[in-house]
């Protein structure tokens, strides 16, 4: 209900002589003024979240399509050992790594998803959890990638 409506109509305003405002006009106002945009910047929770959807769906692909690669060496060994050469490729490599730090990312938010839904101070502290696990990902992904381009650097530019 709006605070135009409430005082227009009587209903919902303050008695005459009253000088503050009722705890439902002040948070008519406050919802208000957060909807005038259109898009919801939100907090990194929320962020979070969108992340945790697009790994998850990410790695739900990456999981169709190996089993899918798979399944060809039952069908056509020689077509299988095609597909398994063009994964051998740096943009597949590239990509190997986006699928380490999607299913890292994904696997480390879902703990912090079931400590916040499970653990009495999980709610409390889930701004402090969702920095950890960034960390963490950071931490992991750093030496993990540049042991996964390693391949692909030497490859690329010469090495031993």
């Amino acid at each position: 209900m709006s605070t135009t409506a409430s005082t227009a109509s009587g209903v919902g305003s303050p008695p005459s002589g009253a000088g503050t405002n009722t705890a439902a006009e002040a948070s008519d106002r406050a919802g208000a003024s957060r909807r005038q945009g259109t898009f919801y910047r939100g907090d990194p929770g929320m962020w979070s979240w969108v992340l945790h959807r697009i790994t998850g769906v990410l790695t739900f692909f990456f999981l169709f399509v190996h089993v899918l690669d798979t399944a060809l060496v039952r069908v056509s060994p020689n077509t299988y050992d095609q597909v398994i050469e063009t994964y051998k490729t740096p943009i597949v490599n590239l990509l190997e790594v986006g699928l380490v730090g999607a299913v890292l990312f994904h696997a480390l938010n879902g703990i912090r998803v079931m400590l916040v839904d499970f653990w009495s101070k999980g709610a409390q502290l889930q701004k402090a959890m969702l920095w950890v696990i960034g960390v963490v990902w950071v931490v992991v992904m750093v030496p993990g990638a540049f042991f996964m381009l390693k391949r692909t650097a030497e490859m690329l530019f010469g090495g031993n």
